[in-house]
């Protein structure tokens, strides 16, 4: 037997064989990723194809055994945009977008979520997927907002390694692992002018700070993959950054899985960077810069044949990018288990009881109470009528969010009833409407009015909404975005609601009843009206298919509300940037006409209980760089609910070599609390996270004072300080 096919070597051994055994055309063909759906005979017999997109339902097991009868049999590799579940699969989970799923700031229940999708990605004959998403949103223009973790890159990493663990397991060969992938790399969000995949203006100083570092906490995690982002950096599209791609990540860093480009990244060097005359150079170039795989670039097969024939490039290159492929299937257990679609366990174990309690639960933990004036939430049990208004009421698509199947694919097979809940509906995508008026109590009365519609000014019953809303108790009034206005090429220059939204919420408020605003939107909108005059505002994100279910949870108080937003909120889009990690300014933050402050900042959430902080200390006034760091608070809940809070902690560089964020946060702890209860929480972080990159671009902890900061939010107002000082 030969030793690529004897699973007693080692996946390295057996790559070294396999690749020996390798014509060049084999070779380039390993490098190629297409659309499955387009003559994938074609790409196996002739092309040697290493991988497909795009392929779904029965084709993954027919064109895997086309691929197994081969001269050297090497499977495919399957990829799917598997980012908030395996959504593009009818029947499947979806859970709550990223920027949702962070504000649970749970990496335990996070990677819950990965191992979930991984499960239902490998039971319908796929093996990879296109997540976790590392950008960092920091402007909510940007159209990719709700794809990303929010706008810190210590969180952002934290959140990372929990989905990596989740998506590939202990090991690659465990039997419901996937690989997962890392993009986009890297300053993707930063570019000019929030829109999608321009320019980004950032220097090596600035990329080593802010935007590398959740991509290294990646690597460490033993991310398999990784994705070049479209953008440029400073002249320099990333799929040409040999600097990036091979220089940081893999000698640098250690990387030890494969790179593949976002989709015809080689074709956008020729024809919209314009850092190439011909495709073939554009080949050249991203060979040369460290990327492995090629996606949806199908001629980049004959000019990489052509590059080695005339001599322009060597087989090496290939070897190195081939080996990387080879060497992650061969753990992936492709050559030995097959992985074929498991059709008899698709039908029971995609978006079942167990996988829909999980998203039930991601969905409460994502959602963030904004305001609670008065405690008018929970809703009172002497609410009789509740008049429930607004577009995003029952509209699946603006739940789901983007990269889902949206209104496409709703068909679902009936999924059995839930034990979790005596009210629970088992319809497979339960909206806001469909979940209050499943939970209700009896003796309520709900009336529906959608109002008007979040695209067209012309569309609205404005005056039916209003006569709805006087003859109820209270107003539900769920408003926000939908996916046409988020997600790639989908950048925004205005933030406001749209439609007629703003007029259905101020026609509402005039009737005198209380007025409850959800917020169902894929990023931060500028809602000054609504901050001001609503009595509560809950922000639920895209909260997926059990999305209704929480949104009633909570507002009928079966759920006490813990997120807390990971992205800030402007006032208005001008006012951008505002995320909390700001460098110190000179004349203030402010501008003639309004505050810099946000409207609601990076770490804030309320809940129906309220918590004291108190006795904050540190286990040393005096440390080295090589100690650790041991933080510690009291916190009590004071009021009626038990509840779950979350500790933030920042630091502050006092004075240092080179301008660094007048806070950082370094670490954070999860704690329930009962009513009354008073716990200790101790965070304990390693001095060597107190550093920064200086103006050698290399990374160093000076000695001086560190002011520490602890609370319930980034605001100044929430937090306990003190100082240390890290002695040389």
């Amino acid at each position: 037997m030969e030793i690529y096919k004897n699973p007693s070597y080692s996946p390295r051994e057996r790559t070294i064989d396999l690749l020996s055994r390798m014509t060049i055309e084999e070779k380039a063909g390993q490098m190629c990723q297409v659309d499955g759906r387009h003559d994938p005979e074609t790409w196996i017999y002739k092309k040697h194809i290493g991988s497909f997109l795009h392929v779904t339902g029965d084709e993954p097991a027919r064109l895997q055994k086309m691929a197994l009868e081969t001269r050297l049999g090497i499977p495919i590799l399957f990829g799917i945009d598997a980012i908030h579940g395996h959504a593009f699969q009818s029947g499947a989970t979806v859970f709550p977008s990223q920027l949702g799923m962070s504000s649970s700031w749970n990496p335990e229940l996070l990677e819950k979520v990965a191992a979930i999708t991984a499960c239902e990605v490998i039971l319908t004959g796929l093996h990879w997927t296109f997540s976790p998403v590392l950008c960092i949103g920091r402007d909510a223009r940007w159209g990719r907002v709700d794809e990303t973790f929010g706008e810190d890159p210590y969180l952002i990493g934290v959140l990372a390694k929990a989905m990596i663990q989740g998506y590939q397991g202990d090991q690659l060969s465990d039997p419901y692992s996937i690989l997962a992938c890392a993009k986009h790399f890297a300053a993707y969000g930063e570019t000019q002018g929030g829109r999608d995949s321009s320019e980004s203006d950032v220097s090596e100083r600035k990329l080593r700070s802010i935007f590398l570092p959740p991509f290294q906490e990646a690597v460490k995690a033993g991310c398999a993959t990784f994705m070049a982002g479209y953008n440029a950096i400073d002249g320099v599209p990333c799929s040409a950054n040999q600097w990036l791609l091979h220089d940081v990540l893999k000698e640098e860093w250690g990387f030890q899985g494969f790179v593949v480009t976002d989709w015809d990244n080689i074709g956008h060097l020729h024809e919209d960077h314009k850092v190439a005359a011909t495709l073939e150079e554009a080949c050249t170039i991203a060979l040369t810069a460290g990327n492995d795989m090629m996606m949806s670039t199908p001629t980049f097969y004959e000019h990489a044949l052509s590059l080695i024939e005339k001599g322009i490039i060597s087989e090496s290159l290939l070897d190195d990018a081939c080996s990387r492929i080879l060497e992650l299937k061969f753990k992936l257990g492709l050559f030995d288990h097959k992985r074929f679609p498991d059709q008899g366990m698709v039908s029971t174990i995609l978006g079942c009881p167990e996988h829909r309690k999980i998203a039930y639960d991601m969905a409460l933990e994502s959602m963030v109470l904004l305001k609670n004036q008065n405690n008018i939430l929970p809703l009172s049990k002497e609410i009789k009528r509740i008049a429930l208004i607004g577009p995003n009421c029952d509209d699946v698509q603006a739940q789901l969010g983007d990269w889902s199947f949206g209104a496409r694919e709703l068909a679902y097979p009936e999924v059995p009833t839930l034990n979790y809940h005596p009210e629970y509906d088992p319809s497979p995508i339960v909206t806001i409407l469909e979940g209050i008026k499943n939970r209700c109590p009896h003796h309520v009365q709900i009336a529906y009015e959608k109002g008007c519609d979040l695209l067209d000014e012309n569309n609205h019953n404005i005056e039916e909404a209003v006569e709805t809303a006087l003859a109820s108790d209270a107003i539900i009034a769920v408003v926000g975005d939908t996916n046409v206005l988020n997600g790639e090429m989908r950048d925004r220059a205005d933030l406001h609601l749209t439609g007629t939204q703003q007029k259905l919420l101020e026609a509402l408020k005039v009737t005198g009843k209380p007025l409850i605003i959800v917020l169902v939107n894929g990023k931060p909108l500028t809602i000054p009206w609504i901050a001001e005059n609503a009595d509560a505002i809950l922000e639920a994100w895209n909260p997926g298919m059990e999305g209704g279910n929480g949104v009633a949870s909570i507002l009928f108080g079966d759920f006490n509300p813990c997120g807390k937003l990971t992205v800030s909120f402007p006032r208005h889009v001008g006012q951008q940037p505002v995320f909390y990690n700001q460098l110190p300014g000179w004349h203030g933050n402010a501008y003639v006409e309004m505050t810099g402050e946000p409207l609601f900042p990076f770490g804030f959430g309320l809940s129906y209980t309220q918590y004291e902080y108190s006795n904050l200390m540190v286990s040393s006034s005096s440390l080295g760089v090589n100690d650790h760091l041991t933080v510690s608070v009291d916190v009590q809940n004071t009021g009626k609910y038990e509840g779950t809070e979350i500790v933030q902690l920042y630091i502050n560089d006092i004075f240092s070599s080179v301008t660094t964020p007048i806070k950082e946060l370094k670490g954070f702890q999860r704690i329930h609390l009962k009513p009354g209860e008073k716990s200790a929480v101790h965070i304990t972080v390693p001095v060597a996270s107190l550093g920064l990159v200086n103006r050698k671009c290399q990374y160093v902890v000076e000695p001086g004072v560190f002011e520490i900061m602890v609370g319930p939010s980034s605001r100044d107002m929430d937090l306990l300080k003190t100082i240390v000082e890290v002695v040389a």
